[in-house]
């Protein structure tokens, strides 16, 4: 089922497969007449170059004065001012490459009806022939949450209900039906399903308590977050997916069946070879086998620039 650990590319000959964020938001999306060509561009050339995956973040809006702000700071950066929709990007991104992974990192599952997102995503994977990792997680911002008139309370339990109706939806063999807190619906045939079978991995983040315990009962693997140079690859991957593999096994479930992802979040400041050593470094030391990089911070200069640094970071961490 873990096709983010199984799959492999022509490019990932030493088993570390390395993807990137696509162009949606920062410098890359100033010019708005040619966002859906910078996407497309940036998709098919980062496969060319040797991008094992290509992933979508979600965002709806910055909040001038946040309740919380980004990474827990007071303010939101400009970069996430604009966002393109995350479906979209995927989509684009799906029709102008064949073999990279179509992640989400992360999909606030919370915000969307469940039936609504199983049919995007499950669209996704149809056109992608196959390519979907759904990624998820519950988000940050409370204003996000007033602006998509979902409670803000509730939303792990909220979450959980969604895993039920994406697991019920996709794994299916006929009529499905759901009846529980927040959706109910009667038996009914709900299609097209993914190509994937039984379903997509699902991966989960896993930041507090009880994120990690949802990973361990129900995820196919953690997303895991490293941002800067001076990276603890032992706080941010190794002990939460020891911790998150432990408890899976009591749950009944094959530790080893639980992934990683790790998306590398750099600065400004940061070179290619700063990245590919972070990257390095979560295969040597935290036995990471599948990274990717947002660029949004680095790529002052737009698709282009993103498309040099995704080069060079590419050569430079498969050495």
């Amino acid at each position: 089922m873990d096709q983010a650990k199984t799959r492999r590319s022509d490019a990932g000959r030493d088993d570390l497969r390395i993807g990137f964020g696509l162009p949606q938001y920062g410098a890359m999306v100033r010019e708005l007449d040619q966002i859906g060509e910078g996407v497309a561009r940036f998709a098919r050339q980062a496969e060319e170059f040797g991008a094992d995956s290509l992933w979508a973040a979600d965002r709806v809006l910055a909040a001038v004065n946040p309740t919380v702000g980004y990474g827990g700071g007071d303010t939101i950066p400009w970069q996430l001012n604009a966002v393109l929709d995350p479906f979209v990007a995927l989509t684009v991104a799906a029709t102008v490459t064949e073999r990279a992974l179509l992640g989400t990192s992360t999909v606030n599952a919370t915000w969307y009806p469940p039936l609504l997102l199983a049919r995007s995503l499950s669209g996704i994977d149809v056109v992608s022939g196959g390519r979907l990792i759904p990624g998820f997680g519950i988000g940050w911002s409370p204003e996000e949450y007033q602006g998509v008139g979902v409670p803000w309370k509730g939303r792990g339990a909220r979450l959980d209900e969604t895993l039920d109706v994406l697991e019920a939806v996709w794994s299916a063999t006929g009529p499905v039906e759901h009846h529980g807190t927040h959706v109910s619906f009667p038996a009914a045939h709900i299609g097209p399903r993914p190509i994937q079978r039984p379903r997509p991995p699902i991966y989960l983040a896993g930041f507090s308590p009880a994120s990690r315990r949802r990973v361990a009962r129900r995820g196919d693997g953690l997303l895991a977050v490293a941002a800067g140079t001076d990276v603890d690859l032992a706080a941010v991957v190794v002990e939460p997916l020891r911790l998150i593999r432990r408890m899976a096994e009591t749950e009944g479930r094959d530790p080893a069946s639980i992934g990683v992802v790790l998306r590398v979040n750099p600065t400004a400041g940061q070179t290619p070879d700063d990245v590919a050593d972070v990257i390095r470094r979560a295969r040597d030391e935290a036995d990471v086998d599948h990274a990717f990089v947002d660029l949004v911070y680095q790529a002052e200069r737009g698709v282009d620039h993103a498309l040099d640094l995704a080069h060079r970071t590419l050569e430079l961490a498969r050495r």
